[in-house]
């Protein structure tokens, strides 16, 4: 029985050593499946580092040809990297500088964050832009437009001219589909002087504060202009989907215009209509 026993000890004694130096085999550190997954890793890093570094002037001149770009925008030079950059545009005429900062992927959504910057001697609008895979993109911006830059502009379409700058505030647009879904932003102007063509003289007044909303409304996108605190729109624009433009003005910018009416009209009467294409096409 003693006997027995002894054996049994001896028997768990050289089995525990067993256990021991099986623990102690040291295991291979490149296994293949560790060097897939970081060959994998270093592959990635490599493509991320070459997306940051690489020269955007070179990136352009590759797809540039391939780009259709609207007649009114001019690419004209370009510096730094696709990752964050500058560019010198013209738009309609009008030179402005382009910069941007690319923000890290989402993976939630698969969207690109780009945070942009589009100034001009005077004016400058600077906001943060989302695209997608399917090409669509969605924009957040405010900004100041000195109205005095564009001058020459208005005054070739026979716009009026305001002095001062304008305020925008809460500019959002949507472009999803291949067409422009949602548009909303409000812009803020301090009052002024306004001239305005009248034959071969020129016309103007004195103005109080004004506020332009725009807004999206079935079919299309408007812009209602008016006074601040005031009762109702002076005029207002519709933008429809397929490319046709609608301008009203109301009685009410006649009177803010400080201008001689029929005194049985009302503030809401329509003076002044124009319906025609904007954009061949459509939005």
């Amino acid at each position: 029985m003693r006997l027995a026993i002894v054996f049994v000890r001896l028997g768990n004694r050289l089995t525990n050593v067993h256990d021991a130096m099986s623990e102690d085999t040291p295991k291979p550190f490149f296994r293949p499946g560790k060097f897939i997954l970081l060959l994998l890793l270093g592959l990635f890093v490599f493509a991320v580092t070459l997306v940051i570094r690489m020269p955007i002037g070179w990136a352009w001149h590759q797809v540039s040809g391939q780009i259709d770009l609207p007649p009114q925008v001019q690419v004209r030079q370009m510096s730094g990297s696709l990752w964050g950059g500058a560019a010198k545009v013209h738009l309609a005429g009008f030179p402005a500088r382009l910069q941007w900062q690319l923000d890290w992927p989402s993976f939630t959504d698969l969207t690109l964050p780009l945070a942009f910057t589009v100034s001009s001697p005077q004016s400058r609008l600077k906001g943060m832009a989302s695209v997608s895979l399917a090409g669509n993109f969605e924009v957040e911006a405010d900004g100041i437009v000195t109205v005095a830059e564009f001058k020459d502009l208005i005054r070739q379409s026979g716009g009026a001219m305001i002095d001062g700058k304008v305020v925008i505030d809460r500019l959002k647009l949507r472009w999803a589909d291949e067409r422009l879904q949602h548009a909303q932003g409000l812009g803020r102007w301090d009052g002024g002087l306004v001239t305005w063509p009248m034959g071969n003289q020129t016309g103007q007044a004195q103005f109080p504060p004004m506020q332009a909303n725009l807004d999206t409304v079935e079919g299309g996108v408007a812009l209602d202009i008016s006074e601040q605190g005031g009762d109702g729109p002076a005029a207002d624009a519709s933008i429809l989907w397929d490319g046709m433009m609608e301008i009203r003005v109301y009685k009410r910018m006649v009177d803010l215009a400080q201008q001689p009416w029929s005194e049985n009209s009302s503030p809401s009467d329509v003076v002044f209509r124009v319906k025609q294409p904007l954009l061949p096409g459509g939005l």
